[in-house]
């Protein structure tokens, strides 16, 4: 039994601890949404991979220009008899050879500085890309912010609507009771409070759905509830487009195909290569004691021609070259258009704004005279609930463009970014 009492104890202790850890309420700000998803986000890792492993290749280049030691055994045995079988002057009947071979390509210095130049060109996409990843991720993560914290707002905003039609309900019902108002009356101002009611309850639904797809980008496993502070987004000075990250990758493009005519360019260049070998070579036909030996050499190649391959490598660059500046004069055209369509959404945005707050300031002076009023029993119920429905829509139509407004800010600060 008093196991069974201890068990029962920690079982509603757990169960306790559990349901207050649940209602847990914590304050966030987008700023720590976009740090979570840019530590946690594995293409951005990958993108850093990568610049580390072309930084390897790199020490590669200059160690495959270092001499080269190996160990070389070859061996063969050439059998004939009676005139049949290989020439003995080719194959020496028996050979035997076991040596150590040392070898080292020359090249010169511009070859070799152009070969590090196509791996930083290459790191320098990287790093572009990396931004570019950085970018959209703290876009797509900031505009699921701004999504969530209008549904946010909205719950407040209706949480205070639901307040204020309770306590005016009770007035109401008092003065029901005392036939000052009809039943009728009543219960419409009921239907309106409920319906509010449903509205919140469903808006709170669409919160945690919202959070849930916030948490998602972020990789983020947290189920606890969670209070969205404002977004401070400001909208960042409009750049250049020759300043934005988006154009530098055009540019480093432009020097990556100039980095490769170059190199093609050094490979038809004379080809030098030194070796030298020691060890034991012998075809055991006489004295095979005395064939241990060293030797060096020197082997020069000469490209004479190769059925025009050169030109056809040259030809595929300036293709790419003309592929990279049509991308480039079409992504002007649509930077500078997208850019002038944002600004005139910001402006007609702002401007909605400002007249709906002049439409709120006459809806909640004809609320609070209808609030008076009805605390004397002089209003008429179905006007005070049109005022009502008329504050709730100048209302959420201000958080809606509100939220429109940082959605279009968060664009252009996106296409800003240097």
């Amino acid at each position: 039994m008093r196991f069974i009492l201890i068990f029962l104890f920690m079982g509603f202790f757990a169960q306790n601890s559990l349901a207050q850890t649940s209602n847990i309420t914590t304050s966030k700000k987008v700023e720590d949404y976009i740090q979570l998803g840019l530590e946690n986000s594995p293409l951005l890792k990958d993108l850093q991979n990568q610049r580390l492993t072309n930084l390897i290749d790199s020490l590669k280049i200059l160690a495959s220009y270092k001499v080269q030691v190996n160990g070389m055994s070859n061996n063969s045995y050439a059998p004939s008899s009676n005139g049949w079988g290989y020439d003995y002057a080719v194959t020496n009947g028996t050979n035997f050879a076991q040596q150590v071979v040392a070898t080292k390509r020359l090249v010169g210095n511009q070859n070799l500085n152009n070969q590090h130049e196509a791996i930083r060109l290459l790191n320098e996409s990287l790093k572009i890309a990396g931004k570019i990843s950085t970018q959209d991720l703290i876009k797509t993560i900031t505009a699921q912010y701004i999504t969530a914290f209008g549904v946010y707002q909205q719950i407040k905003f209706n949480q205070s609507i639901i307040d204020l039609l309770n306590k005016e309900q009770l007035v109401l019902k008092i003065y029901t009771e005392k036939g000052i108002y009809k039943q009728t009356d009543y219960l419409n101002f009921l239907v309106t409070t409920q319906q509010q009611e449903i509205v919140t309850e469903q808006l709170n639904a669409q919160f945690q759905n919202e959070i849930a797809s916030l948490n998602y980008l972020c990789g983020i496993r947290d189920t606890a509830q969670v209070q969205l502070l404002d977004p401070i987004i400001k909208m960042e000075p409009l750049a250049q487009i020759e300043n934005t990250v988006y154009y530098q990758q055009f540019v480093v493009d432009s020097f990556k195909l100039k980095n490769a005519t170059e190199q093609i360019k050094f490979n038809y260049k004379p080809k030098v290569n030194l070796y030298a070998d020691g060890g034991y070579l012998s075809t055991f036909a006489q004295n095979a004691y005395k064939n241990f030996g060293v030797s060096a050499g020197v082997s020069i190649a000469v490209p004479i021609y190769d059925g025009h391959q050169k030109k056809m490598q040259f030809d595929k660059i300036k293709i790419s070259e003309q592929t990279r500046s049509d991308y480039r004069d079409f992504f002007k055209k649509q930077f500078d258009q997208q850019i002038l369509q944002l600004v005139q959404q910001l402006t007609a945005t702002e401007k909605i704004i400002k007249q709906t707050q002049k439409q709120i300031v006459y809806s909640e002076s004809l609320i609070e005279a209808n609030k008076k009023l009805l605390e004397v029993g002089e209003v008429h119920i179905t006007d005070y609930i049109l005022a009502i429905n008329n504050y709730l829509f100048a209302k959420n139509a201000i958080t809606q463009n509100t939220i429109n407004k940082f959605q279009i800010i968060n664009q252009i600060n996106y296409w800003n970014k240097k």
